[in-house]
C-alpha cells in the first residue's frame, strides 16, 4: 500500500475510534435534521439503539417548545446567517424519561452536501444541583428570620432580607462590617464566648439575647448558630439564624405581670376570670384561655389567626370538638394543669394531615379569687419556619459531602473515558509507528521507551479513575470493593495489607458502603504517608446492630488533638462523614505505639438507594 493511501487508512480508523469512543454524544445530520451517523455516547444517553435514533428527525427528541428553539437556530444555520450555535434543553429518553443535554451544533460546509455535527454532553446532575440551589435560595429569601453568614475573622460576608427587615441595614451596609455592629457594647463578651463556642467545634442552639438595629433599637433575639465546613471538613465561618422575639417577650412579660397582680390583688372591682379575658384578647401573642372542660373562654387575634380560627364563633365550644386530631398525650398535659402544674416544651410536634407543625408553648393554670381552680391558659408560638431553616442548615454538610462525591465520579469518568482511552489509543499509535518499515532504526528505540512511559502513564490514570469514583462498590459490594483496593494500593506503595471481613449483614446501604470506603482509602493513605511501617491490618465486620472498621498499625503514632488541628490527616472529613450516618469514630493513637481508626455505623443508616 502507498504511504500516502495507508497514513490516509490510518486517519480514518482514528477518526473512527475517536468517534467511537467519545464520552460525549455526537450526531451527524443532514440540512434537513435527519440522522446519518451517532456514537455509542448519545445512543447511551437516549436509550436508544444506532438504528432507531437514525429513522428518527432532531425535533423528535426534545419537548415542543425546546425543539421550537433549537429548529429556528438551525433554520439560521441552514441559511448561512450562523455556522454554530449552542443552548441548553431537554430530550426524551426512549422510557419517556426527560434528560438535560448541552448542545453544540456546527456546519461542516467543507463537504461537498453540507453537514451538521451536533455534540450534546448530559447536564442533568448540573441542571438538578442547580433547581436545588434555587429553591434553598427561595426558602433563605423568603423567611421572616435573619439568616447571617460569617467568616472566622467575625466578618459578616452574607446577608438575607430578614436580616435587613429585623437591623435596618442593607445587604450592601452590613457585608464586610464585623458582626460587632449589631452587638451591643456591653455584651461584646458574649460574643467572644460564642465565637469560642463555636470554634472549637461547638453549637449554639436557641440562645436569647439582644441585638441592636442600625438605627440603635434594641431587638431580643433567638440565636442559632452553627459552622461552616468546606468538602474537606475545615471550618470556614459560620451561619447564624436570628429571630425577632420581641413580640413574644412582651407578651411572657406581660403575662408574667398580669398573674403577679392577680395573685397579690386583695380588692378589685372585677374577677381575675375578667382581668384574664381582658388581658387573653388583647396580648400579642398566640393565647387561649379554657374553663376546667377544656371550653374556650377567651382566644387572642394572634391565637386565633396562627389556627385559621374565627373566635366570635369559638367561645363556649370545647378545644377537642374544634381539633379532633389532638394528640393523647396533649391530653394529658393538661389534665396535669388543671391539676395545678405548669408545663412548657421549647419544642414539639403535631402531625396532622396537612403535615407537621412545631411549636413552642407553655400551659399553666389559673385560679378564681376564691382559690378554686378555673381552667388553664396555653401559650403557643408556632416555629415551624425556624425547624425548617434548622433542617436545611444541617444539610449542608451533606450536600458539601455529595457534591463532593459527585465531583470525584466526574473526574473519573473523564479520566476513565477520555483521558485513559486517548493514552491508550496514543499507546497504539506508537506501537504502529516503531512496526513501521519506513521508521528509522535509531528511532525504534526512543519510540518504545516512550510507548512504555505512555502505558505506564495510563495504569496510572486508570488506577486513580478508579479511586475517585469506585464502580466496584456497585458490583462487588463493600467487602469485596475494600479487597481489591488493599491488593492495589498494596502493590502501589510496597506494602503488605491484611484485610479480613466478617459477621456482615446481607444488605448493607450504599451510604455506609461508601462512607467506610472512603474512610478506608483517606486511612490507608495517611497509614502509609506516616506510620513508617510496611505493615497494615484492616477489618470489617457486624454486629447485631452496627457495622465496624478499623484500620491498624505499629507505626510512628501521632498527637490527635495536634493532627486535628494541623489538618493534613483528612481526620476532620471522616468525622463529618460518618456524623452525617450518626455513626462514630475513634482514634487511639500515641507516639511511636501505632494508631488504631475505628469507624462504626448503626445498620439501616443511610437513605440513597
Amino acid at each position: 500500500m502507498p504511504g500516502a493511501a495507508r497514513t490516509r487508512t490510518l486517519e480514518i480508523q482514528l477518526l473512527r475510534d475517536i468517534f467511537n469512543a467519545s464520552p460525549i454524544g455526537i450526531a451527524v445530520e443532514t440540512l434537513e435534521g435527519q440522522p446519518l451517523f451517532v456514537n455509542p455516547a448519545i445512543c447511551s444517553m437516549l436509550g436508544f439503539s444506532e438504528e432507531e435514533l437514525r429513522n428518527k428527525h432532531c425535533v423528535d427528541f426534545s419537548p415542543p417548545e425546546d425543539a421550537q428553539t433549537d429548529w429556528a437556530l438551525f433554520q439560521q444555520l441552514r441559511a448561512g446567517s450562523i455556522d454554530h450555535y449552542q443552548l441548553e434543553k431537554r430530550y426524551f429518553r426512549k422510557d419517556g424519561s426527560l434528560v438535560w443535554g448541552s448542545l453544540s451544533i456546527s456546519l461542516l460546509s467543507s463537504h461537498a452536501s453540507p453537514l451538521v455535527i451536533a455534540m450534546v454532553q448530559d447536564i442533568t446532575d448540573k441542571k438538578k444541583a442547580e433547581e436545588a440551589r434555587l429553591r434553598h435560595a427561595a426558602i433563605i429569601e423568603s423567611t421572616e428570620d435573619a439568616i447571617i453568614s460569617k467568616n472566622l475573622d467575625a466578618v459578616i460576608v452574607s446577608w438575607n432580607a430578614g436580616a435587613q427587615r429585623i437591623f435596618g441595614y442593607t445587604e450592601s451596609e452590613a457585608v464586610g462590617q464585623p458582626i460587632t455592629i449589631l452587638i451591643p457594647p456591653e455584651l461584646w463578651d458574649e460574643e467572644n464566648q460564642i465565637l469560642e463556642t463555636l470554634r472549637t467545634g461547638g453549637r449554639i442552639e436557641h440562645y436569647e439575647t439582644t441585638r441592636v438595629t442600625k438605627v440603635g433599637r434594641k431587638v431580643a433575639v433567638s440565636l442559632i448558630i452553627s459552622p461552616i465546613k468546606d468538602s474537606t471538613g475545615r471550618m470556614v465561618g459560620f451561619c447564624k439564624l436570628a429571630r425577632d422575639i420581641t413580640e413574644r417577650k412582651r407578651a411572657e412579660q406581660a403575662l408574667s405581670e398580669t398573674n403577679r397582680a392577680l395573685e397579690n390583688q386583695t380588692a378589685a372591682l372585677r374577677s381575675q376570670e375578667e382581668l384574664l379575658k381582658i388581658f387573653v384578647k388583647h396580648v400579642p401573642a398566640a393565647v387561649a384561655m379554657f374553663d376546667r372542660d377544656m371550653r374556650y373562654l377567651q382566644a387572642s387575634d394572634r391565637w386565633c389567626a396562627d389556627l385559621s380560627l374565627d373566635s366570635l364563633q369559638l367561645l363556649g365550644r370545647s378545644h377537642y370538638e374544634i381539633f379532633p386530631d389532638i394528640p393523647e398525650r396533649w391530653k394529658e398535659i393538661h389534665r396535669r394543669a388543671l391539676a395545678g402544674e405548669t408545663v412548657r416544651a421549647d419544642e414539639d410536634h403535631w402531625d396532622r394531615e396537612d403535615g407537621t407543625t412545631w411549636l413552642r408553648w407553655e400551659i399553666r393554670p389559673w385560679q378564681n379569687l376564691d382559690g378554686t381552680p378555673g381552667g388553664v391558659l396555653i401559650f403557643s408560638e408556632d416555629i415551624t419556619r425556624r425547624k425548617q431553616m434548622e433542617e436545611l442548615l444541617s444539610e449542608i454538610p451533606r450536600k458539601l459531602i455529595d457534591a463532593q462525591e459527585q465531583e470525584r465520579t466526574r473526574i473519573g469518568r473523564e479520566l476513565h473515558d477520555d483521558i485513559g482511552q486517548r493514552l491508550a489509543l496514543l499507546s497504539v499509535q506508537m506501537q504502529q509507528l516503531q512496526d513501521d518499515p519506513l521508521i528509522l532504526s535509531d528511532a525504534h528505540g526512543r519510540i518504545g521507551e516512550l510507548q512504555k512511559q505512555t502505558s505506564e502513564l495510563a495504569t496510572d490514570v486508570q488506577s486513580l479513575s478508579r479511586e475517585l469514583h469506585s464502580a466496584r462498590l456497585q458490583y462487588f459490594g463493600i467487602a469485596g470493593a475494600m479487597i481489591i483496593f488493599c491488593q492495589e494500593f498494596g502493590e502501589q506503595q510496597k506494602v503488605e495489607i491484611d484485610f479480613q471481613a466478617y459477621d456482615l449483614p446481607s444488605l448493607i446501604s450504599p451510604d455506609t458502603s461508601l462512607c467506610f470506603y472512603r474512610v478506608l482509602q483517606e486511612a490507608m493513605h495517611n497509614a502509609a504517608k506516616y506510620s513508617g511501617v510496611r505493615r497494615f491490618e484492616v477489618r470489617l465486620w457486624g454486629t447485631s446492630d452496627e457495622i465496624h472498621l478499623t484500620v491498624r498499625d505499629s507505626g510512628a503514632g501521632f498527637e490527635r488533638e495536634t493532627a486535628k488541628e494541623s489538618r493534613g490527616l483528612g481526620l476532620i472529613s471522616m468525622e463529618e462523614r460518618l456524623k452525617l450516618l450518626k455513626g462514630t469514630l475513634s482514634i487511639n493513637s500515641q507516639p511511636d505505639r501505632g494508631t488504631t481508626i475505628h469507624a462504626s455505623v448503626p445498620l439501616g443508616s443511610g437513605t440513597r438507594s
